[in-house]
């Protein structure tokens, strides 16, 4: 008897553990586009706070979605626009804070010459002269690739380049596809450019490609919704500025 009792105390225990455990966990959800630089964050709010934080990462598009089926997340990262995150409630609207931009940028393969892409037209000339260019998938949703298809119709190219593009599967794919000379050029968020073996030429030219923020909410859905502010005022504090930049992103607006 003693010893089922001494078990089922231990059980209890362990339930208690794992509740409490459970309690202070906030969950997050993000575009890709930031994932270096959120991970780069999290250790440093766990040791202030206590808090563990459970992240998840995916494309703009089904960020998006994902926040206005209501599925549970207490600090969802969106990008504009957004109306149907807002409209669906599922968000805190007054709690909204900018947490960094980041544009879409070119990549060559290590050791290749940079191109010149100072320029809407030096861009127009070097895409319109690629045998092959990498770039994330717009179908799946993936903002840079979005964001990209945009320049390209901007810049009166859209049709003439379609034989030449390979989306890839998200970011890193691009970039394999560079490094391991599948493809001339690669194109995706710059802070998404960590693949070893190629080189950044850098970020396209404002005028055909705007940067895109990124904007952290607490969710109306939030277990705890002062746990939840806790993590977006971190991810927001002048503080957190270095890791932005260290990811080739602007903090704020």
């Amino acid at each position: 008897m003693k010893r089922l009792l001494g078990s089922a105390v231990a059980v209890l225990l362990l339930g208690g553990a794992h509740s409490a455990w459970a309690q202070n966990e906030v969950t997050l959800i993000a575009p890709g586009g930031i994932r270096s630089a959120i991970e780069q964050l999290i250790p440093g709010f766990e040791r202030q706070t206590g808090y563990k934080v459970k992240a998840t990462f995916g494309s703009g598009l089904g960020t998006k979605q994902q926040v206005a089926r209501g599925e549970a997340f207490d600090v969802p990262i969106v990008q504009p626009p957004y109306p149907e995150v807002l409209a669906s409630g599922n968000v805190v609207a007054g709690s909204a804070k900018p947490l960094a931009s980041v544009a879409v940028g070119m990549a060559v393969r290590q050791g290749v010459p940079k191109p010149d892409i100072s320029t809407p037209a030096a861009v127009r000339r070097l895409l319109l002269a690629a045998k092959s260019v990498s770039y994330p998938d717009p179908a799946v949703g993936a903002a840079a690739g979005v964001s990209f298809d945009a320049t390209l119709q901007q810049l009166g190219i859209s049709a003439q380049m379609q034989p030449k593009l390979k989306p890839a599967r998200g970011g890193a794919a691009a970039m394999a596809a560079v490094a391991q000379g599948e493809v001339e050029i690669g194109l995706t968020f710059v802070s998404e450019m960590n693949e070893p073996g190629i080189d950044v030429v850098g970020p396209l030219p404002r005028e055909i490609s705007t940067p895109t923020t990124l904007v952290g909410f607490v969710s109306a859905r939030a277990k705890d919704p002062a746990a939840a502010k806790a993590l977006l005022d971190y991810l927001s504090a002048p503080g957190a500025a270095a890791a932005y930049r260290a990811q080739r992103m602007q903090s704020g607006r």
